[in-house]
């Protein structure tokens, strides 16, 4: 089953793409018809022809989901297609431009033959840059999980509780770019650490004819002492499979909270975990409705929301602490003086790790899975063990 209409993510992806390929087609034309000799400049625009066409079917593949058409084409001939298509639109968006920009510098071609060869070594080392830190955000970033054990400090926390061990995972995004296989690496790592409890906040695909099925059976084997507990994510909602892989995963025991509460009790200390389906954006004003039921008054309230905006408003309406997902950590992540820069942060303060807001506390973990493109670079996926402290 797919839907009809092409994600909003999938149409921005295809026109950025779009974009790339009709600068390359200008200084193909316009610039390295005249630079480069015959022998080179055919090949090059065969290849570059071939590619297009790669592009060109990824792009219709992923647009209208024929992936998951069956008998049209493989799927991993599809998945091929389609990856091959992101990685080179958006690795050619960045070297086309680096190339525009190094054409522009002054003094480009004065100078002795040396420097010109010289200039040339390192025009052709930036252009290819773009190529190679996504190659291996493609390649080896993206699978690299890694485990992140964080002390998540929790106001008033009842000393039975202090210590207690909360597994995360997120965003699983099982898809063309992340298989059920890989999703069951996730468990059996997260397994290995033994948590007291383990949480799922959400995204378990992408899009209808996504493996549903096979996702919920990987997450099903989740071990821990007291359960498996979380809440729904945005993708659930546009393939339309909320009350499906709610009821289905009930089923191999892993709990999915839709505006309910589960109290769990260690010694004398009660942890009560409340989650909430996907809060939009475009009802921030109306965060939480209904939220300050699920409180239960004399334990540690804890909020599971796929999205970490509602941080402020949870405080507000008497949560000690939330835990979310849904950003990827940016997925693709740059430093700059000691600031992370990414494409998340146009959207939510709240992009990766831990947040207080007096004693109160959120923690956004990086997720597993990607969308857009089958890259992580700087926000690799995250298995999270939080260390419960008394704040």
């Amino acid at each position: 089953m797919r839907s009809s209409t092409p994600h909003i993510s999938a149409v921005i992806v295809a026109f950025v793409i779009l974009i790339a390929q009709l600068e390359i087609a200008w200084f193909l034309e316009n610039d390295w018809k005249y630079r480069l000799s015959a022998r080179i400049f055919y090949p090059l625009k065969i290849a570059l022809w071939l590619l297009w066409l790669v592009t060109a079917s990824g792009i219709v593949i992923d647009l209208f989901g024929l992936q998951y058409e069956s008998g049209i084409l493989p799927r991993v001939l599809c998945s091929t297609l389609i990856a091959t298509g992101i990685l080179w639109g958006f690795s050619s968006l960045i070297a086309v431009n680096l190339y525009a920009l190094c054409r522009r510098l002054p003094g480009k071609d004065l100078g002795s033959p040396e420097r010109r060869r010289a200039m040339q070594a390192i025009t052709a080392a930036i252009v290819a840059s773009p190529f190679a830190v996504t190659g291996y955000g493609a390649l080896i970033e993206r699978t690299r999980y890694v485990v992140k054990e964080i002390d998540f400090p929790v106001p008033d926390l009842h000393p039975d509780l202090e210590g207690l061990r909360i597994a995360q995972i997120s965003d699983l995004h099982v898809s063309p770019f992340l298989s059920v296989r890989e999703a069951g690496r996730v468990v059996d790592m997260t397994n290995e650490l033994k948590p007291n409890l383990t949480l799922m906040t959400g995204d378990l695909i992408t899009q209808m004819g996504d493996p549903l099925d096979g996702t919920i059976a990987e997450i099903g084997r989740l071990r821990a002492d007291a359960g498996v507990l979380g809440c729904l994510g945005n993708h659930e909602i546009y393939a339309r499979c909320e009350a499906y892989a709610t009821s289905e995963a009930a089923k191999v025991g892993v709990n999915f909270l839709r505006q309910r509460a589960v109290p769990l009790r260690w010694g004398k200390g009660t942890l009560n975990i409340a989650g909430v389906d996907f809060q939009r954006f475009s009802n921030r004003h109306q965060y939480l409705r209904g939220a300050e039921h699920l409180i239960l008054p004399g334990a540690s309230n804890i909020l599971l929301s796929h999205n970490p905006d509602v941080f402020p408003s949870a405080v507000l309406t008497g949560y000690d602490a939330v835990i979310g997902g849904h950003t990827h950590g940016g997925q693709v992540t740059v430093e700059i003086v000691n600031q992370t820069a990414n494409f998340a942060r146009f959207f939510t303060p709240y992009v990766a790790g831990l947040y207080r807001l007096g004693p109160n506390s959120c923690y956004v973990n990086a997720g597993i899975g990607t969308i857009g493109m089958p890259v992580r670079i700087g926000a690799p996926p995250e298995i999270t063990v939080l260390r419960l402290r008394r704040a």
